[in-house]
């Protein structure tokens, strides 16, 4: 027998076994189970009789077919994926109480489970939500501050989960909400949450071994966000391709960092404000693009990211190492500070950036280290005046850290205090109007590099750097000034 021929056989011993695979397949229509279109009948009884027949039967695919289909609470299964048609919304219900109803958990040792959310889970294995249908949460039925309100989607516990294709809207609170999972997956899903406080486009909490790509995420808070709810850290993170909008953070690592964030990746997004929506948090532009923090203890260490654009923020680039101290183990004491180190940020491009500029800062005795930013070319409004250049900055070690926390900075471009091993390389800095501040302001920063720096200097000064209580500083040509 020829090559080519057990080539062509081996195929087609490939292709029908995925054909009796698929055949295999057992589908479970929601309405078969007497769910109800139009969006008026409730049809969460009908969902979850098929989510449960389809679990009980080893598992399959729960259909969704098009049509408006009202819900509260589903509780989502073992080796289940729900399949959403294009053409299909999934309403979620502005009744409170059909929200939350108790779960008996699958493991007899784990009593039940409840939790506010149109799809909800905990300590599955192999599940999926997908389709090019849209999950849309209604949540402007829940526009309080005070109470439980519900997001879309939360799993918790749950490993090999795969999130793809699906529109998500309108959420009570947070979009989605991933706790403590492992081998997770989001891919091309689009996010749009404008109706509610807290409204997060996807958070990503103490998880492991995370890919998200190719996902277009529009929201009044944060927008892409990692959190540590716990001494977990979230790790092995990758977040790729992406559009990302907010009216507050757009890619964020924080605030919740009792674990801390390592081994994550950061590319190819690009980020901007939002175009389609006012402002509920935050500011109408945005605040930063890439904001960094670690303030409950936890530890930053291993973050790469490279290949961002940025456009009409308040401030591109945002660092932060305090001591709120959150505490997240009932009965812990206050955790220390935590640590911040090895960050890489390559490659970015942003303009129409606020006054405000950017800031890298750490406290007293506790330095951000070893961070090196390269090949960056950054825009700003500009307009800083002398009383700008001159300004103290207080510590604030237990604020909530924002890139606005300490109001306009001495620079217009970096503000950096209490860092060690800081490399800058190939920084250009430019701003739209004339600025009195120095371009660069070092604050007690020690074995630092500026290695080719254009920006513009003040009107009526040379200097473009500023060096404070700072050592063993080493400055490159070309060093432009303007």
């Amino acid at each position: 027998m020829n090559r080519n021929l057990r080539h062509a056989i081996g195929i087609l011993i490939a292709l029908t076994t995925a054909s009796l695979a698929l055949a295999d397949r057992q589908i479970y229509d929601i309405r078969d189970f007497d769910a109800k279109p139009g969006g008026e009948a409730l049809c969460t009884k009908a969902i979850q009789d098929a989510i449960d027949k389809c679990a009980g039967s080893g598992g399959g695919t729960v259909y969704l077919p098009p049509g408006k289909w009202l819900t509260g609470t589903v509780y989502i299964e073992s080796n289940v994926t729900m399949h959403l048609d294009a053409g299909c919304t999934l309403l979620g219900s502005p009744n409170k109480t059909d929200y939350g109803p108790p779960r008996k958990l699958k493991d007899p040792d784990a009593g039940t489970f409840s939790y506010w959310a149109v799809i909800a889970g905990k300590g599955l294995q192999n599940i999926a939500i997908r389709g090019r249908g849209t999950i849309d949460g209604q949540g402007a039925a829940f526009r309080y501050k005070d109470g439980p309100r519900p997001k879309n989607i939360y799993l918790e516990n749950c490993r090999d989960v795969l999130i793809e294709g699906v529109r998500l809207r309108a959420a009570g609170s947070w979009m989605q909400h991933y706790r403590n999972c492992d081998r997770l997956t989001i891919r091309g899903i689009a996010v749009f949450n404008h109706v509610a406080y807290n409204n997060d486009g996807l958070n990503i909490d103490s998880c492991r071994d995370v890919v998200i790509t190719g996902c277009n995420v529009d929201s009044d808070d944060d927008a892409i966000v990692l959190k540590s709810l716990s001494t977990r850290p979230c790790e092995n993170v990758v977040i790729s391709d992406c559009i990302v909008s907010s009216h507050c953070n757009s890619i964020k690592m924080g605030t919740e960092s009792g674990g801390g964030f390592q081994n994550i990746t950061v590319t190819n997004c690009t980020i901007c404000s939002p175009r389609y929506s006012k402002v509920t948090y935050g500011k109408q532009r945005g605040l930063a693009g890439l904001a960094l923090e670690i303030v409950d203890g936890g530890t930053l260490d291993r973050v790469a990211i490279s290949n961002i654009t940025i456009k009409g923020l308040t401030a591109p680039i945002f660092m932060r190492l305090g001591n709120r101290a959150r505490i997240y183990d009932k009965d812990a004491a206050k955790p220390p500070v935590g640590k911040f180190r090895n960050v890489v940020v390559t490659n970015i491009v942003a303009i129409d950036c606020s006054p405000v500029g950017c800031s890298i800062t750490g406290l007293p005795g506790h330095h951000i280290e070893n961070v090196t930013i390269s090949n960056v070319n950054l825009g700003f409004e500009g307009g800083g005046t002398k009383e700008d250049a001159a300004r103290q900055i207080p510590e604030n070690p237990a604020n909530y850290p924002e890139s606005t926390m300490f109001g306009t900075l001495p620079a217009y471009g970096f503000y950096c205090r209490h860092v060690d091993n800081l490399q800058f390389q190939n920084i250009r800095l430019a701003t739209s109007a004339p600025d009195y501040r120095h371009a660069v302001v070092f604050d007690d920063v020690h074995s630092a590099t500026i290695d080719s720096l254009d920006a513009p200097s003040a009107p009526d000064a040379a200097e473009v750097i500023r060096l404070i209580d700072s050592t063993d500083i080493r400055i490159e040509p070309p060093l432009t000034e303007k």
